[in-house]
């Protein structure tokens, strides 16, 4: 009888930066370098990635484990893979890679890498040990690095409609779902989110409150994103949707409700060339939407950091 392998997940990310030469608007320009890290242990050349604690999630660890082992501080953007590779007879690995756009930080010596080096895309490809990093490389280049990114999440857990006694709109967050909301503000930051928006309904707000009072700023409120504004006019909840999108200096985060969100999301990437993930659109999950320009050009789904 075979025995099932035992599934070991992981998160890392492909950590970049601009240079002064080039232009830098592609992945493989030579005005964009890339990090590879080497482990001693394995002497071997990788990217910077590990294992996910418990309670983690695949998010969460990847911006830990790449400040861990690089002492690096990143902006996640797109997801670029999902990898699965055979550790031991036993073992099996599954690793979320994500695009990570370095904003501070410096390299010092650890238990677990002795040396960071930066190379263009085509460099590291050839230094990378692995041919799973290698492909993972070719999925980041794909694209220009430097995307846009839309946040769009749905409040968090407010209890049953039918059990609230007075105006629906002023149903509020239950206790799970008020630390649902406080869970998903180092989410929200870890994607660069500094713009707070939310449909007219007191849950939609409670949910990016806590955003809201990290970065003391102002929330935004949306009539046209709300269910029953949505249901009477989906186009003028469609157009400020991309009103909001076109501010390309800001990482907006846009909460509204269950109805409303998916079908808004597919009116949105409709005619653009990517697909939406078939997931449940779980309370406090979120949609990242990466754009260059005005074009959609990939977009994923992040599960809720507390079910």
């Amino acid at each position: 009888m075979t025995s099932q392998k035992k599934l070991v997940y992981a998160a890392g990310g492909v950590v970049w930066r601009h240079t002064g030469s080039g232009n830098g608007k592609t992945a493989n320009d030579a005005g964009l370098e890339v990090a590879v890290i080497h482990r001693p242990r394995y002497d071997d050349w990788t990217l910077p990635k590990g294992k996910l604690e418990p309670g983690e999630t695949f998010v969460a660890a990847a911006v830990r484990e790449i400040a861990e082992e690089t002492g690096y501080t990143v902006t996640l953007g797109r997801r670029l893979a999902k990898v699965d590779y055979d550790l031991t007879s036993s073992g099996r690995k599954h690793v979320h890679y994500w695009s990570a756009r370095c904003v501070a930080g410096e390299f010092a010596v650890n238990d677990e890498v002795d040396a960071v080096e930066w190379l263009s895309v085509p460099r590291a490809r050839d230094r990378c040990s692995f041919r799973a990093d290698r492909k993972v490389l070719s999925e980041f280049s794909r694209l220009p690095a430097d995307l846009h990114t839309v946040l769009v999440v749905r409040h968090a857990k407010a209890g049953r409609s039918a059990r609230y006694r007075g105006d629906d709109r002023l149903r509020p967050l239950e206790p799970v779902g008020r630390t649902q909301a406080q869970r998903l503000v180092d989410q929200f930051l870890m994607f660069g989110a500094d713009d707070i928006h939310a449909a007219d309904r007191t849950r939609c707000l409670q949910t990016v409150e806590p955003l809201a009072r990290r970065l003391d700023a102002p929330i935004r409120l949306e009539p046209t994103l709300s269910e029953e504004a949505y249901r009477d006019d989906p186009d003028a909840a469609l157009t400020r949707l991309r009103e909001i999108a076109t501010d390309r200096s800001t990482v907006p985060v846009i909460c509204s409700q269950g109805k409303v969100i998916p079908p808004l999301l597919a009116a949105w990437t409709d005619g653009h060339d990517v697909s939406l993930p078939r997931t449940r659109n779980r309370k406090a999950s979120m949609w990242a939407i990466s754009m260059s320009g005005d074009a959609i050009v990939a977009v994923d789904h992040v599960d809720s950091p507390l079910r």
